[in-house]
């Protein structure tokens, strides 16, 4: 009969043993781990059902047809009455004039940092940028509140330009990182054939990165949409009109939730919990959309449109350079 063998203070564990209870506590952190990511996972869903729950139930009561085509009611005897398409029509307008400015200058400032910039000229355009992103919207709209609106007035296309602050680095600092994704393989390849860089930027790196390009454009609009601080100094005090005219203060829907919330009228307060339903499905589709396009991108360069692309560099030796005498 075998017998566990014995030292001077008993009998000796087999190594076996310490395995198996090293084994059983890993498996018992681990179930625990899984267990604690789980309820925060579902926590931070529960928060967001809550949330839109929440705002769905107090706002639909004001969703009607005077709600989407009508402006607000300037009738005592009838609070209830009117709606707010000149904020919806305002918020629009903004927000497109801000993002015609932002992307532009957003996009070449990440294709110089990424294709021309030294690698220390680049770091600190990024640390800028970083800086930039994270400054106060406030702070913002104070500033441009005393850059153009002190000796001028209120405007829509000042609002814009405060908007378009804010979305800069957002734009600049994703497209950075999209370009990144680009092989560099396409580069090579452009620039094998003699190919200008400027140009192999234009035919070959920006079109593998739109999507993504597009991606962080969403993302931004997605952001400002829902801005009121810049509003507040740049485009409060407007008329209750629909009008397009930039010249002007616009109203908007951040802005006309504000104002309603502090209205005594219980109309008025469905009509703002009505715009902060729209506010949300627009950061939705936005978001879904953003999603989209990234994916569509990630495909593209991981699936057959790398013969594409590289088809275009062949072409672009015939359309940007000379042909010899």
């Amino acid at each position: 009969m075998s017998t566990l063998p014995t030292s001077a203070n008993g009998p000796d564990v087999p190594p076996i043993f310490h395995v198996d209870r090293r084994l059983k506590r890993r498996k018992i952190v681990n179930r625990l781990m899984e267990g604690v990511s789980t309820l925060a996972a579902l926590l931070a869903v529960a928060v967001l059902v809550l949330l839109v729950g929440s705002v769905v139930v107090r706002g639909a009561s004001a969703f009607n047809g005077a709600f989407f085509t009508q402006v607000a009611s300037g009738d005592f005897l009838n609070p209830a009455g009117g709606g707010i398409a000149h904020a919806i029509v305002g918020s629009a307008v903004i927000v497109l004039l801000a993002t015609l400015i932002a992307v532009p200058v957003g996009v070449l400032v990440a294709i110089y940092t990424s294709e021309f910039a030294r690698p220390q000229v680049a770091g600190i355009v990024r640390l800028c940028l970083d800086v930039l992103n994270g400054i106060p919207s406030i702070v913002i709209g104070i500033f441009i509140f005393g850059l153009l609106v002190v000796g001028r007035g209120q405007a829509a296309w000042i609002a814009s330009v405060a908007l378009s602050v804010i979305m800069l680095p957002l734009i600049a600092r994703s497209t950075q990182e999209v370009l990144t994704l680009v092989p560099l393989t396409l580069r090579e390849a452009a620039l094998g054939v003699g190919v200008a860089k400027w140009r192999m930027v234009i035919g070959i790196v920006i079109p593998a990165s739109l999507g993504g390009i597009m991606t962080g454009v969403s993302l931004a609009i997605a952001r400002v949409a829902g801005e009121t601080a810049p509003i507040l100094f740049t485009s409060s005090i407007a008329v209750n009109q629909i009008s397009t005219d930039v010249s002007h203060a616009l109203q908007t829907i951040p802005v006309l939730i504000f104002t309603y919330s502090e209205s005594p009228e219980p109309a008025d307060h469905a009509k703002a919990w009505g715009g902060a339903i729209l506010l949300i499905g627009f950061v939705l589709f936005t978001s879904v959309l953003s999603r989209m396009l990234m994916s569509r991108m990630k495909r593209r360069l991981e699936g057959g449109a790398r013969g594409e692309l590289l088809g275009r560099v062949t072409g672009l030796l015939g359309l940007f350079r000379r042909p010899s005498a």
